[in-house]
């Protein structure tokens, strides 16, 4: 059996009672580290509360070398849990599909998503979003200009855009990196951006969102991680008012 949990946004009191039961009783414990993080605790911390020892996986190990798990979810009671809700990953829908072929009953414990939680927070509404985008570290010879594509062209449909940050092994992409690679991008595109939103550890006690132009955001702290950007098409005017008086537009 492999159970995918949600573990929700923030830290380990996220987690559903429902899921953690699960954990509880499971025969190996997996966590998924690589497409989201829960800012406010450690892998160490999560051992000490679950009372189970915690294996980490990187995207290797989910993507192009799978078997260990699925070998064990074939005989034993797996979970593999994840910052935020299971599905709203490709890479996690690609493995359930994987345990299927192989005959491995699976079931999902859904959580708290970034997706969602965007909205409570800005006051953008749901309904209102386009297609997604990522947003990564340029490399060299390497500076994909897709994201831009994509918010671009949700824009041009009045569609607000979610822009997820890049996470690698020990950085972090912040509100204000990203903002500076859009405006290169469109830039050199001769095009414009009008408003952004940032948004910091949200699920937290105490999260930071801001909205404004470029030079404004750029110039706002927003702490420690995770960080993640909306970048708003025309606003309704009770989006406008929710991030006047919640995001200090």
């Amino acid at each position: 059996m492999l159970t995918f949990i949600g573990l929700g946004l923030f830290d380990k009191t996220d987690v559903s009672e429902k899921g953690l039961r699960l954990i509880w009783s499971a025969d190996r414990v997996f966590l998924e580290c690589y497409t989201s993080r829960l800012g406010g605790t450690t892998r160490e911390e999560l051992e000490t509360f679950y009372g189970k020892q915690v294996t980490p996986l990187f995207r290797d190990d989910v993507e192009q070398h799978p078997d260990e798990l699925l070998k064990e979810a074939q005989e034993k009671d797996v979970v593999f849990l994840c910052a935020g809700d299971p599905m709203v990953s490709t890479t996690h829908a690609d493995l359930r599909m994987r345990a299927a072929a192989r005959g491995i009953r699976t079931a999902i414990v859904h959580a708290a998503s970034i997706s969602s939680a965007v909205c409570g927070l800005s006051g953008l509404q749901n309904y209102r979003f386009g297609k997604s985008c990522s947003l990564p570290f340029p490399q060299k010879n390497w500076f994909p200009t897709t994201p831009l594509d994509v918010i671009l062209q949700n824009l041009s449909l009045r569609l607000h855009t979610l822009v997820f940050l890049d996470i690698q092994e020990e950085r972090y992409m912040t509100v204000p990196e990203a903002v500076g690679l859009l405006e290169q991008m469109a830039a050199e595109r001769k095009a414009g951006i009008p408003l952004y939103v940032g948004i910091a550890r949200a699920g937290s006690p105490e999260p930071v969102v801001r909205a404004g132009t470029a030079d404004a955001i750029r110039a706002v702290d927003f702490g420690p991680p995770l960080h993640i950007l909306v970048i708003p098409a025309e606003l309704h005017d009770m989006e406008r008012e929710y991030l006047e008086v919640f995001a200090g537009l």
